[in-house]
């Protein structure tokens, strides 16, 4: 009876071996990760397209123009004390006038149309804004050197953030190259010690062990695949196009 459930134990570990065997072949196929290198689009194109497609860069060139408009509005603010003024009356005039020459005297009443203006420039600047104009000016400059100074510090992060994803998926890549290796080797041994378990050749704690370590290999393939998905992802959103890879 012993003999009947030891032979039944071996029967059943050796379904669920092949069972993993079968569902590691469906998974490398199905990433269908041949172990190569693939090419990436230059480093310099990713930095461009980067720098074209980020929406805070553009936020920063759109501050330096508010900055520049506001200093040319600084230039013309004398304009605000110039002035032009003109005045304008027309209507009927009355005058009255009395002559006296000895006894006889004689008065004259006089109606006229009349017509009057007056036009002239004025300006009228404060003390203060007159003292305060240099420093008004120099700080209008100084707020459009530092929104310009702000766009190119922005577009100096992007190129290093690029840099820094872009090498880190080629790290990340030639990992997924070392996993799908190591993922095939263990296959390879895998499969040896299928056959030498079932002609007695191995012990039944050896093929155990096998088959954990070849688990394993297989999880860290998985792994290596999603940080390097994951990885090239990032990049794609950064640069703004989806990377067309090839051996």
């Amino acid at each position: 009876m012993n003999k009947f459930f030891h032979v039944l134990s071996i029967f059943c570990l050796v379904s669920i071996s092949l069972n993993t065997i079968q569902a590691q072949n469906q998974v490398l196929e199905d990433n269908s990760f041949k172990g190569s290198l693939y090419k990436f689009p230059p480093l310099q194109v990713v930095i461009d397209s980067a720098i074209k497609h980020s929406a805070m860069l553009s936020f920063r060139k759109h501050h330096i123009g508010v900055m520049e408009s506001t200093l040319k509005s600084e230039k013309i603010y004398w304009t605000k004390h110039l002035g032009i003024q003109g005045e304008s009356k027309y209507g009927n005039i009355n005058s009255f006038s009395t002559d006296t020459d000895g006894a006889v005297s004689s008065s004259a009443l006089a109606t006229t149309e009349q017509f009057n203006y007056s036009f002239g420039v004025y300006i009228k600047f404060p003390v203060y804004d007159f003292i305060n104009r240099k420093h008004q000016l120099k700080l209008a400059k100084l707020e459009v050197e530092e929104a310009i100074s702000m766009a190119e510090f922005t577009k100096e992060e992007i190129r290093q953030n690029v840099i820094r994803l872009y090498q880190d998926l080629i790290l990340k890549q030639k990992l997924l190259q070392i996993r799908s290796r190591s993922l095939g080797d263990g296959r390879v041994n895998m499969e040896m010690v299928e056959k030498e378990f079932r002609n007695g050749v191995v012990a039944i704690s050896e093929y155990v062990r096998i088959t954990n370590m070849t688990a394993n290999l297989e999880a860290d393939f998985e792994k290596a695949v999603a940080d390097f998905i994951t990885a090239k992802q990032l990049l794609e959103d950064m640069a703004g196009f989806v990377f067309g890879l090839t051996d």
